[in-house]
């Protein structure tokens, strides 16, 4: 079963949806109890890193994540849930993330139209069966104004180019996280999250 985090941000059906379309058995839940019994866990998100973390510690699903991430499980971040896998973020103020990978959230150089909407290219780094099938430099749906910053570049998955070279996806053994919306992307978004449940 794939549980996706119910903390009260972001566009939970569409996620439900297109995991359900590519063959998935998917629950939403804001239980922690059922986010440690997943067999997969996808953490999707939409708005503040500061909120977002403050919302996931008050129900107790933070620690919920931690525990199922140390088990093992399979993790899938999506956009905020990218970001929040990380220490630390300076969006309006400076707020401690879930700490799962080493390095920081950042705005997006401000010489750019910001936040970033659109379609741009995903450059693979390295080998990851998330990418089975799918073309390097395919185009994947972006909406976002923070980037991560890895303190790892074992941890970068894919990078994109947007006025600027950002980190737009990350990978370290069960924890998977992208900057774009593999929901939002058609068929090869589709594809992805296949490759995500098998």
């Amino acid at each position: 079963m794939i549980v996706i985090v119910d903390y009260g941000m972001g566009n939970l059906r569409s996620v439900e949806k297109a995991l359900d379309k590519a063959g998935g058995k998917v629950k939403v839940s804001n239980d922690p109890a059922e986010v440690r019994a997943a067999g997969s866990i996808v953490l999707p998100g939409v708005g503040a890193f500061g909120d977002a973390m403050e919302r996931l510690k008050k129900r107790g699903l933070d620690a919920a994540i931690k525990e199922a991430v140390a088990a093992g499980k399979q993790f899938l971040g999506i956009c905020l849930g990218l970001a929040l896998l990380f220490e630390e973020s300076d969006e309006h103020g400076v707020h401690a993330g879930l700490g799962l990978l080493p390095g920081r959230v950042e705005l997006l150089p401000t010489h750019l139209k910001i936040p970033h909407i659109g379609w741009n290219r995903v450059a693979a780094q390295k080998d990851s069966r998330l990418f089975d099938g799918v073309p390097n430099g395919s185009y994947f749906y972006f909406v976002h104004s923070y980037e991560v910053v890895p303190r790892l570049d074992s941890d970068v998955l894919c990078r994109t180019e947007y006025g600027c070279e950002f980190v737009s996806g990350v990978e370290r053994e069960n924890i998977a996280a992208v900057q774009f919306h593999p929901e939002k992307s058609s068929s090869l978004g589709l594809r992805m999250l296949k490759n995500f449940i098998t």
